[in-house]
């Protein structure tokens, strides 16, 4: 028999009107969004069916309506699936995803979780602001090679990978001047290409510092129980059951390398055949598909 595991999307995920058709169908979803108001003092779901998009793509905005919006999706398929729902063996999420999967795993309430990435994402918009970072998508390159970029594209700045997504996919972050260089620097080493992302700073770098230290000070005071499914972590591509390990393991990706192809790697190793992108965007569904076109990943739509 199959094993499934539910994933949950990131950052970029998002896009205006996301979250509508949720609260259309399910009053499990659009009482998620009443609850996220009453935690954030806004109208989350106004801001993700309306937008408008600069302030739905702001990092303090984005992840919030990412988080909400994916578990609300959860609702949906609670409802129309439930078997499927109490049948799910692990889950993980991208970087911002991973509070979804710690939420979905009951590691955090609703309200704790999104309290949580509500103070991660204004904690890494305002040491954006502080910066000139930026992140680039090398594609095309083996990891050894865009190490190589790095290295040579640095110059004394700060130029590291942040995204393992898949092979071929490899995201790098840090100083303006470092990402300029590594997109000039990839195609002569053999790139595809090199893309510039829309991204508000150099996320996964310790450019973002001292977001790190709030997001600690925020989990150090928030209820942890014991995930009753794994969750695979980004930072270590391992499942993680004590409260304090989890703490340590969501500041360190704050600053860390996000090893998403590797999670991937060992989910299909581990057997699992099922996957569910459950949120906004088709993204992980595209990446899943890059290591196995075979590999049956279905999406839980936004």
């Amino acid at each position: 028999m199959g094993k499934t595991a539910f994933l949950f999307p990131g950052q970029g995920a998002q896009e205006v009107g996301m979250g509508q058709a949720l609260v259309e169908k399910s009053s499990a979803a659009k009482s998620l969004f009443e609850r996220a108001e009453q935690v954030l003092g806004y109208d989350l779901l106004d801001v993700c069916v309306n937008g408008p998009a600069d302030h739905l793509d702001k990092t303090d905005e984005s992840q919030p309506a990412i988080f909400t919006t994916s578990l609300a999706a959860l609702e949906v398929l609670r409802e129309e699936s439930p078997e499927l729902v109490e049948n799910c063996q692990a889950a993980a999420g991208l970087s911002l995803g991973e509070y979804t999967a710690l939420t979905f795993a009951g590691v955090f309430s609703f309200e704790d979780g999104l309290a949580l990435v509500k103070k991660r994402g204004e904690a890494m918009q305002e040491a954006a602001e502080a910066t000139q970072g930026g992140m680039v998508c090398v594609l095309g390159l083996e990891r050894d090679k865009v190490v190589e970029i790095c290295d040579q594209a640095r110059d004394n700045e700060t130029l590291e990978i942040a995204n393992y997504l898949g092979p071929g996919n490899i995201v790098v972050s840090g100083n303006i001047d470092a990402c300029e260089r590594a997109a000039e620097i990839a195609p002569k080493l053999g790139a595809m290409k090199a893309v510039p992302l829309a991204v508000a700073g150099a996320f996964h770098t310790k450019l973002v510092q001292p977001a790190d230290e709030k997001l600690a000070e925020a989990l150090a005071n928030t209820e942890m129980k014991q995930p009753r499914i794994p969750v695979i972590s980004n930072v270590d591509v391992k499942p993680h059951t004590d409260a304090e390990e989890i703490r340590a393991i969501l500041v360190k990706q704050i600053l860390g390398s996000v090893y998403w192809e590797d999670t991937m790697q060992f989910f299909l190793g581990d057997g699992f055949d099922q996957f569910y992108e459950i949120g906004p965007g088709r993204v992980l569904r595209g990446l899943l598909r890059r290591i196995n076109r075979k590999i049956s990943c279905k999406n839980i739509q936004g």
